[in-house]
């Protein structure tokens, strides 16, 4: 039916396309969004409500008839299913709303605010709202009477399930008394539990699925936010290492959540290229490094530079006046001796090159890499103004500090406010200086409604006092900072220590997971789907599934908790983790290939009324909520949400095949439909996975 109404459009389209200006287009486009939506609220007014959008945008774009139907097609594609699984949910709070007005009175019903949300457990229904429990103090009436008034204004049946007399809105918009929507509804401690009919639940769901494929989870944000999430930050005296993996893990993930809402992100770095630690190393390979270069010793850039720094540690253990020359070394760099500041563009330059390839590996890019040594003065010219307005003070010493709040800081030992030093007295620069210039810089270039920072717990305290200066400064955008903060990550041989010389290297860890998942491959062989696989392949895939056991490990849990990372577990197929997710999806996507047996397409339409079993009920719940999810982990920065439900979507669906075959089903209609949920859990699960920045495969 859209498709021959989307010929009928071009045609009209034809014979009229005036040009006018943008404003008019989004106008037209933002009219569009509304009418389209109306579709399926209002069925019968939805073909003359697009056709007028349609003309009307026509008339007023800068696009050509055919460009305008393409438009529109994508928009009857996109946004039609899209519409129909929110406003279920919509249409529900809408019909309580009405019932609450019918039965209590229209300003109790415009006042009070209530959730129409997926229940905790199957069998509870397919949604639940706890409008009884927060009407109940409202009308001064017992929760469970409430929602058995409401349930029979509503739909005309009883909290027990069975139909009731009375019922004034037992039509569920956009159905027939004939048709319903709803199944049954009961009350369950104060909550008001919908249970859906299969034909229209699994049929809103599912084609939702089908339809959005790898955009299906994702929101339209009406509008949108400009936010920078700033991560990873390493130093250039040493390869990446184990916190730096749960940093990029994190934020990769963070900004793939974010851009998922619809918010317009810019991913960037701040490149710690300056201070003593890398003129430690610098000094170490001066004395030490008799010209040898990466190239020469074949070994990674990074990792060739990073030893001179574990080299100097070493060294200066039995030669004290080291520390004295790698400080004499910062003050040239400082002003700018060539030869010292040659020396530092090779190493860094070693560095860089080195980290780009395990960032290229884990995924982790940057639309903007900002370098400390490039920034670190920026800072002073906004202190000195503050300075003159009373924001910050001189001490005796000399140095300017800022008097933290005390209401949010306490008093120091001595019944004073708690100080930091924003610039020294010989005008030397702070992080403080730094992140104060950095900060005001860019909210300036990007034009950024927010900014997150993805930096360790041991700087909790840095960025509560950074912000508490930007509030002081008067910056409207200061409420706007977040700290993403994460915790340590331990190995079954304890914490890591870096100034020693035992850091555990992301590269190395990677290595010894693949290690791991190549033996897991191996071990599994007979269960391959093809022929015996090439050690090349063996060697791709089990890449593919030890990323995935990292970063799923690194993200199952929230950022805040500890990490205690046990490489054997994290590759196991069996539990919640990566591999057993991945696991499922190849298993899943061998029962499609199975019943597809070379086709494109099944044969036959597709009887939603088939389903409704527990284990059915139960995935396709899974299926529904995961938009919920995405928007829950965006809004809190918490990927282990998605992990989360990604682990109990695979649970769902292992359990649903295993109680219902899909191969060996009674007849070729429910064997059909019960392949649509196959698909379905696939795409959630791959849609889940890409959001972790994890890889799925089709064999494993």
């Amino acid at each position: 039916m859209q498709f021959a109404v989307l010929a009928l459009y071009a045609s009209q389209a034809s014979k009229s396309a005036e040009i006018v200006d943008i404003y008019q287009t989004r106008m037209a486009f933002a009219t569009a969004y509304c009418f389209i939506s109306m579709w399926h609220l209002l069925p019968p007014f939805w073909f003359v409500a697009e056709k007028i959008v349609f003309c009307f945008h026509v008339e007023s774009s800068q696009m050509s008839p055919i460009h305008c139907a393409v438009f529109y097609g994508f928009c009857l594609a996109f946004f039609g299913g899209f519409v129909y699984t929110v406003h279920m949910k919509q249409q529900l709070e809408q019909l309580i709303r009405e019932a609450v007005s019918a039965e209590f009175g229209s300003d109790i019903s415009q006042g009070v605010v209530f959730s129409v949300a997926y229940p905790p457990k199957p069998g509870m229904g397919d949604y639940a709202s706890n409008v009884a429990l927060i009407l109940a103090k409202k009308v001064g009436e017992n929760p469970k009477m409430v929602a058995e008034k409401l349930s029979v204004r509503m739909f005309g049946f009883s909290a027990q399930g069975g139909p009731a007399t009375g019922g004034q809105f037992s039509i569920f918009k956009g159905t027939s008394e004939a048709d319903p929507v709803i199944e049954k509804i009961e009350v369950l401690g104060g909550f008001i539990n919908f249970t859906l009919t299969p034909k229209h639940w699994f049929a809103a769901v599912l084609n939702d699925i089908h339809k959005k494929k790898d955009e299906y989870g994702k929101i339209l944000a009406p509008t949108p936010e400009r936010i920078m999430v700033e991560y990873l930050s390493p130093n250039t005296n040493k390869p990446l290492h184990l916190g730096h993996l749960r940093n990029g893990i994190t934020g990769a993930s963070v900004i793939n959540l974010l851009s998922a809402t619809g918010q317009e992100v810019i991913k960037a770095e701040i490149v710690n290229d300056r201070g003593i630690h890398i003129c430690k190393a610098m000094l170490a390979y001066q004395r030490w490094g008799n010209g040898a270069t990466p190239e020469s010793t074949n070994k990674k850039a990074d990792h060739f530079f990073g030893d001179w720094y574990v080299r100097f540690a070493t060294e200066a253990e039995k030669d004290e006046s080291l520390q004295t020359q790698a400080q004499d070394m910062l003050r040239k760099w400082e002003a700018g001796d060539p030869e010292v500041r040659k020396l530092w563009l090779t190493v860094r330059q070693w560095v860089l090159d080195g980290w780009k390839q395990t960032e290229g590996l884990l995924g982790f890019t940057f639309d903007k890499v900002y370098f400390e040594s490039d920034v670190y003065e920026l800072g002073r010219d906004i202190i000195e103004q503050g300075l003159e307005r009373g924001v910050f003070r001189k001490i005796e010493k000399g140095n300017i500090v800022f008097d933290l709040p005390v209401e949010e800081f306490g008093k120091d030992a001595n019944g004073n406010s708690k100080l930091i030093t924003v610039l020294r007295a010989d005008g030397t620069s702070l992080y403080y200086t730094q992140d104060i210039g950095l900060q005001t810089s860019r909210v300036a270039e990007y034009n950024l409604d927010r900014i997150v920072h993805v930096v360790g717990s041991e700087q909790d305290f840095y960025f509560k006092a950074l912000f508490a200066i930007f509030k002081a400064l008067g910056y409207v955008w200061a409420e706007k900072l977040y700290h993403l903060s994460y915790a340590m990550v331990y190995l079954p041989e304890g914490k890591m220590k870096s100034r020693e010389g035992t850091v555990v290297d992301a590269d190395d860890l990677i290595a010894q997971v693949t290690d791991l998942a190549k033996l897991e491959i191996q071990s599994r062989q007979s269960d391959i789907e093809s022929e015996q696989l090439t050690d090349e392949e063996v060697a791709k895939r089990a890449q593919i599934i030890a990323l995935a056991a990292i970063k799923y490990y690194m993200l199952k849990q929230k950022p805040v908790t500890d990490i205690y990372f046990d490489p054997k577990e994290s590759i196991s197929f069996e539990g919640n983790t990566g591999p057993y997710c991945q696991y499922t999806y190849a298993r899943a996507k061998s029962i499609i290939r199975q019943v597809m047996n070379g086709t494109s397409d099944i044969s036959t339409p597709v009887d939603y009324s088939l389903l409704g079993d527990v284990e059915e009920r139960a995935l396709l719940q899974k299926l529904a909520e995961f938009q919920d999810v995405i928007s829950r982990a965006a809004s809190e920065y918490n990927p282990a949400y998605i992990a989360t439900h990604v682990f109990e979507t695979a649970q769902a669906f292992n359990s649903f095949y295993t109680t219902h075959s899909v191969m060996k089903a009674e007849t070729n209609a429910l064997r059909e439909v019960r392949l649509q949920m196959v698909i379905a859990a696939t795409q959630v699960i791959k849609n889940g996975l890409a959001l972790l920045g994890i890889e799925t495969l089709e064999e494993m």
